[in-house]
């Protein structure tokens, strides 16, 4: 690949990369320049080597026997701006969700205040219809555009993205990059107002200053993730290092010296309790990569 301009490194450690802080190395890592970089990366990479992507890997653990193929990571440089333009927000998919919240509200546009509450990048956002506060990507999204692991560029309308709850139907392989979104201009101190309300609601209710990955499981339909790990006794349950939150039951923390093992482990102990104890299958909405040890 003579004409790479990104940033290729070789068993690159990803556990800082991570807010677990937990696992083991890419095989490699790439950090591209810009689209049309990625775009070369992808058309020239042999097709047998696997591809994942990590934003800020706020909703991630890496398995500790790390991850073999390549590891693409956006960079906010490359790919985090954002601006608004009428009442349309277009972002690049490193963005922060909480940055494109901002960026809306400072062009007095509401409907996206939600984001406010979602510790993660916008590329994550669009994967997984990241939703918070009664809000979901879906409902402000107008087209997301990505790179194909072929190289060739795809623009995906709001309809195309086929989004369901915490998932969205866009092949898997597609590694977006840009998005825009449409709110309603709004009063400045409504909008305001909201985006305090979504940061109250997180910090009286969510472990945000530990090592976490946020909501691990998806809400099983007509009942609440939380409640059931907590009707079966889960709350404080540990493994190692890791730890089910005392203050929210869907949040699973590192108390200084888990590994990705314990972590998943942790999580899977729930699920087999909650399954014993209520009949219901809870779901990761965690994505877990790599290998295991």
């Amino acid at each position: 690949m003579p004409d790479l301009r990104g940033r290729l490194l070789a068993n690159q450690s990803l556990a800082e990369l991570t807010w677990f802080r937990v696992g083991g190395p890419a095989q490699v890592l790439f950090t591209p320049s810009d689209e049309d970089d990625l775009a070369y990366f992808l058309k020239k990479l042999p097709n047998a080597l696997p591809v994942y992507v990590v934003g800020v890997g706020s909703n991630l653990i890496v398995r500790d026997g790390g991850i073999p193929g390549v590891v693409i990571r956006l960079s906010p440089r490359a790919f985090g701006e954002t601006r608004a333009d009428g009442d349309v927000v277009v972002a690049g998919t490193a963005a922060l969700d909480k940055r494109v919240a901002e960026t809306a509200a400072s062009a007095t546009i509401g409907g996206m205040e939600f984001l406010f509450g979602i510790p993660g990048t916008i590329g994550g956002a669009l994967r997984m219809n990241a939703g918070a506060n009664g809000s979901e990507t879906k409902d402000v999204l107008i087209e997301a555009t990505g790179i194909g692991r072929d190289g060739t560029k795809h623009v995906f309308s709001n309809a195309d993205m086929k989004f369901v709850y915490r998932n969205s139907g866009v092949d898997p392989s597609i590694i977006f990059t840009s998005a825009r979104f449409r709110g309603a201009i709004a009063a400045p101190e409504t909008i305001r107002a909201r985006m305090e309300e979504v940061q109250t609601h997180r910090e009286t209710a969510q472990p945000i200053r530990e090592k976490t990955g946020g909501s691990t499981f998806k809400n099983p339909p007509g009942n609440s993730a939380w409640k059931l790990i907590d009707a079966a006794g889960c709350r404080g349950l540990r493994v190692g290092g890791a730890q089910v939150s005392e203050m929210h039951c869907n949040f699973l923390i590192n108390t200084g010296n888990a590994t990705g093992h314990d972590i998943e482990t942790l999580g899977e102990t729930v699920r087999a309790r909650v399954k014993e104890n209520s009949g219901i299958e809870l779901h990761w909405e965690i994505k877990r990569i790599g290998i295991p040890t």
